[in-house]
């Protein structure tokens, strides 16, 4: 896995015209997995689209070594395709290999998109995010939708990321299975 490293300093995120929290700071090498915790709407999606360049910061600095790949609400894939065409798309963009398997999508290859169920569409964005090779995952509620067996799965492909040297920043209402995961609520730096 290509070296990586990950740091926030002193970010401000704002919606419209309220700053949602302020001062966030955290640096994050290779193995690290952080849990960002709040309430909703304090801000843990917004500020997983700004670490990966999709949103500008109010204030504050991202520093950021190694590619990214984000998991969020925003489902990744043609939604008239059906889901082994749509995946391939990505893995040609990303030169990666499938990870449809891990993650139980083979029989689903025929369906179209549209039709997946929200554990399904969670299944496969996240075989999305597997597959990219990105050492840096940024994934915003990773278990909705997601079974006892699916967060299993998903909690080990993170924990194997983590252990070949991958980065994880996870924005989660529910309890991670994770070992050594440092917990950053955001409710600390609202203002």
């Amino acid at each position: 896995m290509q070296p990586c490293r990950l740091a926030v300093d002193d970010l401000a995120v704002r919606r419209g015209d309220r700053v949602l929290v302020r001062g966030v700071g955290f640096a994050l090498g290779p193995g690290a997995a952080l849990h960002l915790a709040g309430p909703n709407g304090i801000g843990k999606s917004s500020l997983l689209r700004i670490v990966a360049g999709l949103s500008r910061a109010f204030a504050g600095r991202v520093e950021v070594e190694g590619a990214l790949a984000l998991c969020d609400e925003r489902l990744p894939l043609d939604a008239h395709r059906p889901l082994d065409a749509a995946m391939r798309f990505w893995r040609r963009i990303d030169g990666a290999q499938a990870a449809d398997a891990r993650f139980g999508l083979a029989a689903l290859g025929d369906v179209p998109v549209r039709y997946l169920s929200t554990g399904q569409r969670k299944r496969a964005a996240l075989a999305c995010v597997v597959a990219s090779g990105a050492p840096i995952w940024l994934l915003d509620e990773p278990l909705n939708g997601l079974d006892a067996q699916w967060v299993g799965v998903a909690q080990s492909a993170i924990e194997a990321h983590r252990a070949q040297g991958g980065i994880a920043v996870i924005a989660s209402h529910q309890p991670l299975g994770l070992a050594d995961l440092a917990v950053l609520s955001l409710g600390d730096f609202a203002p």
